[in-house]
């Protein structure tokens, strides 16, 4: 048999390479997303790069913080926003993918107290809260930019609570750092979102402020328009499903997707 000449053997090595390159590596996506939705993203993360292959990157803060940062251009592929009105700017900017937004998520606000077995109360125009406060803060969330802080805000104004309580207000930069605030005993009440109460064992949800003290809470999710890759198409889907879906629940959501 003739002995194959070194071009040949050149095309075999070249054709045994190949076969011996790994499949490739899914995406790596970036997401921009509500610091309230921290517990849920933990549970969701792991559970979908295992279904996927895909690499997810999360980064949690203040929405409004998050929308001034995609409109400087940061480079992230999804945002998941406590409030509408800030994924309306975005989307009025042209940043994000025209028809991937959907309302995903709802919540409540409840006002929380130090420690366990705090008293209940009811949130009413009644509520003596600056009585409630006496020399101490009521931790809240940024109230003209924060969604948290702007329910929480509302809510005040629509009992007739704010000009009783404003000048004690302790204002941090997102809701799981007013929830802080509280836990570590430096303000003794807070406004938070349900899911962040739920989230910590050293507060007591005291109150839920009534539905119609404040605007409706919807975090909306969309697909950010800087870069297109699979995987976004990918985890927007896992949203929708069941197990993204048990996992909110778990941490007290209301999920709007059908």
């Amino acid at each position: 048999m003739t002995a194959p000449t070194p071009h040949l053997r050149f095309l075999a090595a070249l054709i045994g390479l190949a076969g011996a390159v790994p499949a490739a590596a899914g995406d790596e996506i970036t997401v921009f997303a509500a610091a309230s939705m921290a517990n849920a993203l933990a549970e969701i993360e792991p559970a979908f790069e295992a279904a996927t292959g895909h690499d997810l990157v999360v980064s949690l803060a203040g929405s409004s913080a998050l929308a001034r940062q995609i409109q400087q251009g940061a480079p992230a592929d999804i945002f998941i926003s406590a409030s509408t009105d800030w994924m309306d700017r975005i989307e009025a900017d042209g940043l994000i993918e025209p028809g991937s937004r959907f309302d995903l998520l709802g919540n409540s606000i409840v006002l929380i107290a130090f420690g366990t077995g705090a008293e209940q109360v009811e949130i009413g125009p009644d509520l003596d809260l600056a009585g409630l406060l006496g020399d101490g803060r009521l931790a809240m969330a940024l109230v003209e930019s924060v969604p948290a802080g702007i329910y929480g805000k509302a809510a005040l104004e629509s009992l007739g609570l704010w000009d009783s309580v404003e000048a004690q207000v302790a204002q941090a930069d997102n809701v799981r750092a007013a929830l802080a605030f509280v836990t570590t005993g430096e303000a003794p009440l807070g406004i938070v979102y349900a899911t962040d109460a739920a989230a910590s064992d050293n507060v007591t949800t005291v109150g839920t402020f009534p539905a119609d003290s404040h605007p409706p809470i919807v975090y909306p999710v969309a697909d950010l328009a800087n870069r297109d890759v699979p995987g976004e198409a990918a985890f927007l889907d896992y949203l929708r499903g069941p197990e993204a879906r048990a996992a909110f629940t778990r941490q007290g959501f209301t999920v709007l997707v059908p």
